[in-house]
């Protein structure tokens, strides 16, 4: 069990992500039809293009993530790289100037979604793949995070980010502040232009490899934090916590790190007033935009992080009747 103090449901909404049979019950549900309107912009690429735009507008920045994972057929993985590489062209219609040496435009990728699971040849696939959609997105002015998936993953992920990032310097990758090994990799990964989102973890972990309270959790989350600040690259602070987002902010100003020096990061859907206020403030705020019909393992997730997702989840849903 994981973070269960802090969820007590956590144990059952991840093992509900991954049973096609309450997939295929939840998605009949005209209930969590209208939930998964507001957190997820569309199936189709013109509805998060059209949210990608308005987001532009409203000051913030974007990172877009194609939903899909765990992928075991070539043909899905290619399927994958051609939504992105459409993606990244509509992108290149869009208006988005740098911010401060920041690209406002990125894509998120799962490499599990590109190939990574495929047996021999899976890293080599993602490897292919992955630096296709790199060379797609630098063309265009866009950035691309490598996301995080279950520790398993974690050891071959970082080891394709690492080759690409000879290639591509400003790659960013994803770390997840609940494995034990994290603040290691936070040392590691935070050398010149490199980028960190440094999350809270959604995936279910054992105490071999996971700290299991959200205590702990929590101060390993400032730990990775402080590293990162000291450090030579772009933080990039994913949480809706707001001890964590003020954590952030002080450690900044402790490393004399400007409002442009760090970003930080919210979902889609999520606390929409207070991201427009950060940026009112000055502050960098991206937001975490998923579009695709595979939403279903990603809407569990974070009813499962932590309690207040499902809160604001409802309470968004209420005030939009």
């Amino acid at each position: 069990m994981a973070l269960t103090l802090s969820n007590p449901l956590r144990p059952v909404l991840l093992a509900a992500a991954r049973s096609p049979r309450l997939e295929r019950t939840v998605s009949r549900s005209g209930l969590t039809k209208r939930l998964v309107a507001r957190f997820v912009p569309g199936a189709a690429e013109s509805a998060v293009v059209e949210a990608v735009s308005d987001l532009l507008a409203s000051g913030r920045f974007v990172s877009v993530d194609y939903l899909g994972e765990d992928t075991t057929d070539a043909a899905q993985a290619e399927a994958t790289v051609q939504a992105y590489l459409s993606l990244l062209k509509a992108y290149g219609r869009l208006s988005a100037p740098e911010v401060d040496g920041v690209e406002p435009l990125e894509v998120s990728i799962k490499l599990s979604a590109l190939g990574q699971a495929l047996p021999e040849v899976g890293r080599a696939v993602a490897l292919a793949n992955a630096r296709t959609i790199c060379l797609a997105a630098y063309a265009v002015g866009a950035w691309v995070t490598v996301d995080a998936e279950d520790h398993t993953t974690t050891d071959s992920t970082l080891s394709i980010v690492r080759e690409l990032r000879q290639e591509f310097p400003h790659l960013g990758t994803v770390l997840q502040a609940y494995l034990h090994r994290t603040e290691q990799d936070c040392r590691d990964l935070s050398g010149p232009h490199s980028r960190i989102r440094l999350c809270k973890g959604a995936y279910a972990e054992p105490a071999s490899v996971a700290f299991q309270r959200a205590a702990e959790v929590d101060a390993s989350y400032r730990r990775c934090l402080e590293v990162l600040m000291a450090g030579q690259g772009y933080p990039m602070v994913a949480s809706h916590d707001p001890q964590m987002i003020t954590a952030a902010q002080d450690l900044a100003a402790a490393s004399q790190r400007g409002p442009g020096d760090y970003e930080l990061q919210m979902l889609y859907g999520i606390r929409d007033d207070e991201q427009r206020r950060l940026v009112a403030e000055g502050r960098h705020v991206r937001v975490y935009t998923p579009y695709g019909d595979q939403w279903y393992g990603y809407f569990m997730r974070r009813l499962a992080e932590r309690p207040a997702n499902l809160v604001f989840f409802l309470r968004s849903l209420v005030s939009s009747r």
